[in-house]
């Protein structure tokens, strides 16, 4: 059996537009939001079920591998883009996933037009990227900060699995 599962909440960018013109043509919600969900955990699914409530469809730009080594450094991404998409899409709360290539979502944001853009409350206006704002701003989308749950974080859980292994 081949490691690449079918996945079909994983959208090209020119299936993404063609789904985000259905939605509009819908009347329909859509809520978008980023991030590298490099290992799923609490906080992860906290945030995702809130972001869902904001709109009719919840969609992930999610980083891909380079521009997580990128922002994290050279030990980062655990998992490859493929398989955090995958497990994303295990979720109710996720409707489609888009895999990006950059650090900077710009060309996305102005691409899908989201209604609502989620992120979570351990960003502000003030320190959400520049350029991302504005495109946000541009396309008029709404911006929501999620209650950020403390102590859920995937640096924190990567340094807790080091220190389990450590006592082995």
């Amino acid at each position: 059996m081949s490691d690449r599962l079918p996945n079909p909440k994983l959208f090209s960018k020119k299936q993404a537009c063609e789904m985000r013109s259905k939605l509009r043509n819908q009347g329909k919600k859509l809520v978008v939001t980023n991030g590298c969900f490099d290992l799923l955990h609490k906080g992860h699914l906290y945030y995702l079920r809130q972001a869902k409530t904001l709109g009719d469809q919840l969609w992930i730009v999610l980083n891909a591998d380079q521009s997580i080594r990128e922002l994290k450094g050279p030990s980062r991404p655990v998992q490859p883009a493929e398989d955090r998409a995958y497990a994303l899409s295990a979720l109710q709360a996720v409707d489609g996933i888009i895999i990006f290539q950059g650090t900077r979502l710009t060309e996305e944001i102005l691409m899908l037009e989201p209604d609502t853009y989620a992120k979570a409350a351990d960003y502000t206006l003030e320190t959400l990227d520049p350029q991302e704002r504005a495109a946000l701003q541009k396309v008029g989308a709404d911006i929501q900060f999620i209650p950020f749950l403390k102590g859920y974080s995937t640096t924190e859980l990567i340094e807790k699995i080091a220190r389990a292994v450590d006592t082995f």
